[in-house]
């Protein structure tokens, strides 16, 4: 699933190729996609509409436009492909934006992306950017912060690092990534973890977080940014899919927390 390095990365490859193009025409071959408004509305909306800029709120990619935002979630496998109109076209290529030399097809396999069209103004406070938390690199995020969110939070904090209500973009991979950083069990129940640690947190998510965004994110399995991009970072994980620990060489554990596949040295992270 694409995570906040990912969408960073996919933002500024769409930015070189289709920042200042007007959109002519808009096909919507799986309606599912559009969330809001009807389908109907978003064709006749966005027709005529400039992408003016691309910018990034947690996972969700912003498509400013002249009088609106066009808000895409890639959720599990979505990707954007710059494409000839006269290119076939897939049955996985499910919303297709028409420009006057080429067409932005997006694409996803399993369908779990989702796309709102919202009017630009007061876009931060209505959902779903609205059910946002902050940022990695807010100036606002400190561990009294988390604290607060966290005090009565009797889940492990894989799971609960995992919450974009609290901090947005950290998904599976980087969560593993980050807690073996911060020497922390992903069992550890939020509520129990001391300053020091909620320090630590905040310090190594900045640190894997620009790390991958450097490297164009992680490729694993079915994620690119686009045609012909993978992301490096894989080469630099430290647990996640990992055998054995690199500090203590003890084999790495694998297990399911809350269904999602972790990886952890019970060693170092006791």
């Amino acid at each position: 699933m694409p995570e906040l390095p990912e969408v960073e990365t996919v933002k500024e490859v769409l930015k070189e190729q289709i920042l200042n193009q007007k959109i002519l025409d808009v096909n919507v071959n799986y309606p599912n996609i559009i969330e809001r408004p009807t389908v109907d509305e978003f064709i006749k909306k966005i027709k005529g509409q400039t992408i003016t800029d691309i910018k990034r709120r947690g996972k969700w990619l912003l498509f400013e436009l002249n009088d609106y935002y066009l808000l895409s979630h890639l959720r599990m496998e979505g990707k954007y492909y710059i494409k000839n109109s006269d290119d076939e076209i897939t049955r996985h290529q499910h919303v297709i934006f028409k420009f006057k030399d080429f067409e932005l097809r997006y694409n996803d396999t399993r369908k779990f992306g989702r796309m709102y069209l919202l009017d630009k103004k007061g876009v931060y406070d209505i959902k779903p950017l609205n059910e946002l938390g902050y940022e990695p690199w807010d100036e606002n995020l400190k561990s009294s912060y988390l604290k607060e969110k966290y005090k009565n939070k009797k889940l492990p904090i894989k799971t609960v690092l995992l919450d974009q209500s609290i901090m947005v973009g950290i998904g599976n991979i980087y969560a593993d990534e980050i807690l073996y950083l911060s020497k922390i069990n992903p069992y550890k129940q939020s509520s129990c973890l001391n300053d020091e640690e909620l320090n630590n947190i905040i310090k190594y998510t900045k640190m894997v977080l620009e790390k991958a965004i450097k490297l164009g994110g992680t490729t694993i399995k079915s994620y690119t940014s686009s045609e012909g991009v993978h992301g490096r970072f894989q080469n630099e994980l430290l647990v996640h899919t990992k055998e054995t620990c690199p500090h203590c060489h003890k084999k790495i554990v694998k297990v399911k927390i809350n269904g999602r596949g972790t990886y952890y040295c019970d060693n170092c992270q006791k």
